[in-house]
């Protein structure tokens, strides 16, 4: 079992549904792929240290998986490059 925690960034003028659907989703993406989430919560919005796509700030959201494999990761990696919503994102494998 591998740990992995990733952190992204959603755009800061998304509705509050659209973002609850937008975490859903991708939480769901996670499941549906043979991985568990042991937790998903929001950061806070912040300041970004350069502009992203004319955005000064976004909302910072941290997930934490159990993966068995890789397929979990790749997918949700291969979503989130393309997803419009979603300013950045970063996958850390955790050494715990």
């Amino acid at each position: 079992m591998t740990h992995y925690e990733i952190t992204y960034i959603i755009k800061p003028d998304i509705e509050e549904e659209a973002k609850k659907t937008l975490i859903d989703r991708y939480d769901k993406i996670i499941t549906d792929n043979g991985s568990s989430v042991i937790d998903s919560k929001d950061w806070e919005k912040k300041r970004l240290a350069y502009e992203i796509a004319n955005y000064k700030e976004g909302i910072y959201h941290i997930v934490n998986v159990n993966a068995e494999n890789d397929d979990a990761i790749n997918e949700f990696d291969r979503l989130a490059k393309i997803d419009e919503n979603m300013l950045r994102h970063m996958i850390i494998k955790r050494e715990d």
